[in-house]
């Protein structure tokens, strides 16, 4: 299984790329990661929220691939602790066969074609955190995940 986390638009700020680049270095000692970019898209100002959702919307199922198993990182999904996200992680591992992907949508969330499309939706917090942050923090958490399965000091409770 590969986890992928798939994502809209590119960081620009450099110290988050260098904190994401440092966790996806790490998790590669663990299992297979990466994180695919779908590109902004041109000309928002002449859209509506909803259009833009629908835009991006083609775009995230047109990413998909057939067996993927899609988590929407969403304010509404289910809310884990990290070791509850560890052994979801864990039981991830031996139900999903290909992708097990998580995805970030776009600042108005998600078009009503993807929510059909998902498998399910977490959320990090019930708070809410700009785009980039999401991108670190779902990083570091799947890091610990890992850290947590193998039994190594990263995590304390």
């Amino acid at each position: 299984m590969k986890i992928t986390l798939l994502v809209i638009g590119k960081t620009d700020a450099g110290y988050f790329i260098d904190a994401v680049s440092e966790y996806q270095k790490r998790l590669e000692h663990y299992i297979p990661f990466e994180i695919q970019v779908i590109p902004d898209i041109k000309n928002t100002k002449s859209l509506t929220a909803d259009q833009q959702k629908e835009k991006e919307g083609e775009l995230i199922l047109r990413s998909l691939q057939a067996g993927d198993y899609l988590v929407l990182l969403d304010d509404k999904g289910k809310e884990y602790t990290s070791m509850q996200f560890a052994a979801y992680i864990e039981k991830k591992t031996h139900t999903v066969a290909k992708r097990l992907v998580f995805l970030i949508g776009g600042p108005y969330g998600f078009a009503r074609s993807v929510y059909d499309k998902a498998n399910e939706k977490l959320t990090l917090s019930r708070m809410t955190f700009s785009h980039q942050m999401v991108r670190l923090i779902f990083v570091e958490q799947l890091y610990r995940a890992m850290t947590i399965l193998n039994n190594e000091p990263y995590h304390h409770e």
